[in-house]
C-alpha cells in the first residue's frame, strides 16, 4: 500500500499505513510539528494546513483528513512559508503586532491568514473572519486582527506564481481499506463488494468518530472524485446542488441569495466549510445539523441513487429517526433540489453558546408567503435541536394558514409548538430552554418581518 502527494513542494510517499492515520499525525512524524493537535475535532484550528485548489490556497483541518485523502493533492504546512530562511509577510505581521504568546495556536492562525492574503480576487484588507476557525486561549484576538489588517496584496513570490498553474485534480485511487472511485457507477460497485463500508466525503464527522471515539471502519469509500456529485444547476423552476459540493463551494456557486448569506457564516467555520459537504451534513442525520432546517424550509427534495432506479424524496421524509435516514443499503445521496420561487420572506437563526464556530442548541429556518391581504398563504417552520431529527412544525404551520400575519397568529403558533415539540435536555440546554427558544425565534421572525414591511 502506497500513496503519493506533494508536501511543501516536494513529492512524498507514504507506505504501509493505517488508512485512518490522519494527515496531522503523518506530517508531525516527518518533523513538521508546526501543525498541532488541540481538539482532534476541527474546532480549534491548531492543525491548519492549506491545500491547493482551483479557488486558491484552501485552509483545512489536518486532524480531519485521513492520509489516503491526500493522495495526489498538494499541501503546505507552516514550515514552507519561511523556507528561504526569512519569515513570510504573514508571519512577520503576526510577530510585529504581538499576535503570539504561548504560540501553540499561532501556526494555525498563520496558515488561515496566509490563505486569505493570497486569495485570488481579494480587494482591500484581509477578511478577519477567514480566521474564525482558529481559536486562541491566551493572546486575545485584537493583535491577531491587527496583523491581518496590516497585510497588503500578496507578494509576487513563488506562492503567488503557483496559483497561476492548475490545481491537482482529485483522481481515483485505491489502497488497503480505502477507495476513491472516479464515477458513481464505480462507487456503487464498491458498495456492493463491501457492504460493511462507510462512505466518507469531507470527513468532518467520520474523522471525529475515529479521533475521539476510536471507531475503526473496515472499509472507507471516498465520494470526493465522482463528478456526478459535484454539479450545480439553476433554472427558472429549481436549483440543484450536488451532494458532493463543499459548503464553501455551495456559497460560491449560489450567490446573491440573502438567506444563504445569513446561513453560511453561522455554519461551523471556514476550515470546516472547506471540507464538509452539503450531502454529508444531511446524510449524518444529526438533529442539530445546520443544513436541514434551511432546506426543509425551502421544500427541498433529495435525489437518491442505488443499484436500482434513481428516486426522489421530499427532505421531510428523509429523516426517519435519530441518526437514521431513508437511504437503503447500496444507496447514496446524489443531489439536493430546491424549487423556485423561493419564499418571499425567510430567515435563518442559530442559537448557540458562541455566535461563530459552534454547535447549535436550536437552529431554525422560518419562511412565509403572504397574499395581497396580508394573510398567510404558505408557511414553513423548520427546526433543528428540538426533536430526534430535524423537523418541520407542520401543526404550527397549519394553525396560521389563511390567518393574518400578526401577533395573534404568532401566539397561536407558539401555543401549538408548546404542545407538539418535545426536545430533550443536555449540556447545551434544557428541554424547557429549547422549547422557549423555538417559540421566541418565531416571534423574532415576525418582528423583523414587520419592521421590514414598515420600512
Amino acid at each position: 500500500m502506497e500513496i503519493e502527494f506533494l508536501l511543501n513542494g516536494r513529492t512524498v510517499r507514504a507506505k504501509s499505513f493505517d488508512p485512518q492515520t490522519t494527515l496531522l499525525d503523518f506530517v508531525r512524524a516527518r518533523g513538521l510539528t508546526g501543525a498541532k493537535e488541540g481538539c482532534a475535532e476541527g474546532e480549534c484550528g491548531a492543525c491548519t494546513v492549506v491545500m491547493v485548489k482551483e479557488r486558491g490556497y484552501v485552509p483545512v483541518n489536518s486532524c480531519l483528513l485521513f492520509l489516503p485523502m491526500a493522495a495526489g493533492q498538494e499541501i503546505y504546512t507552516v514550515e514552507a512559508l519561511a523556507g528561504s530562511g526569512r519569515l513570510a509577510e504573514v508571519q512577520q505581521a503576526v510577530a510585529e503586532n504581538g499576535g503570539s504568546q504561548c504560540g501553540y495556536c499561532t501556526p494555525g492562525f498563520v496558515m488561515s491568514l496566509f490563505a486569505e492574503q493570497y486569495r485570488p480576487g481579494r480587494e482591500g484588507a484581509c477578511d478577519i473572519h477567514a480566521m474564525s476557525g482558529n481559536l486562541c486561549r491566551c493572546t486575545g484576538y485584537r493583535p491577531i486582527r491587527d496583523a491581518a489588517r496590516a497585510l497588503g496584496a500578496a507578494p509576487g513570490d513563488a506562492f503567488r506564481e503557483r496559483l497561476a498553474r492548475p490545481a491537482p485534480r482529485v483522481e481515483p485511487m485505491q489502497c488497503d481499506g480505502f477507495a476513491r472511485p472516479g464515477t458513481l457507477a464505480e462507487c456503487r460497485r464498491l458498495m456492493d463488494q463491501h457492504p460493511e463500508a462507510r462512505l466518507i466525503a469531507g470527513g468532518t464527522d467520520l474523522a471525529v468518530e475515529s479521533n475521539l471515539r476510536l471507531r475503526r471502519f473496515p472499509y472507507l469509500i471516498s465520494l470526493e472524485a465522482p463528478e456526478e456529485l459535484r454539479g450545480f444547476r439553476e433554472s427558472e423552476s429549481e436549483v440543484e446542488i450536488g451532494a458532493g459540493l463543499t459548503l464553501s463551494e455551495v456559497g460560491q456557486a449560489w450567490r446573491s441569495v440573502p438567506l444563504l448569506e445569513e446561513w453560511l457564516p453561522l455554519f461551523a467555520s471556514p476550515l470546516i466549510r472547506n471540507r464538509a459537504t452539503l450531502g454529508g451534513n444531511l446524510a449524518t442525520a444529526s438533529p442539530i445539523g445546520d443544513a436541514a432546517p434551511l432546506l426543509l424550509a425551502l421544500d427541498a427534495r433529495v435525489r437518491i441513487a442505488g443499484s436500482g432506479a434513481e428516486r426522489t424524496l421530499p427532505l421531510d421524509r428523509f429523516f426517519l429517526e435519530y441518526r437514521k435516514t431513508a437511504l437503503e443499503a447500496g444507496e447514496l445521496l446524489v443531489s439536493i433540489v430546491i424549487p423556485k420561487p423561493l419564499p418571499s420572506v425567510a430567515r435563518f437563526y442559530k442559537a448557540a453558546k458562541r455566535r461563530m464556530d459552534d454547535i447549535s442548541t436550536v437552529a431554525a429556518c422560518l419562511a412565509i408567503d403572504l397574499d395581497a391581504g396580508g394573510r398567510v398563504r404558505r408557511a414553513r417552520l423548520a427546526y433543528g435541536g428540538v426533536a430526534p431529527v430535524p423537523m418541520r412544525a407542520t401543526e404550527a404551520e397549519n394553525a396560521i394558514l389563511g390567518a393574518r400575519w400578526n401577533q395573534a397568529s404568532v401566539e397561536k403558533a407558539q401555543q401549538v409548538l408548546a404542545k407538539t415539540l418535545h426536545p430533550i435536555g443536555d449540556h447545551r440546554g434544557s428541554a424547557a430552554y429549547r422549547l422557549a427558544l423555538a417559540q421566541s425565534l418565531l416571534e423574532k421572525f415576525w418582528w423583523e418581518q414587520r419592521g421590514e414591511a414598515a420600512a
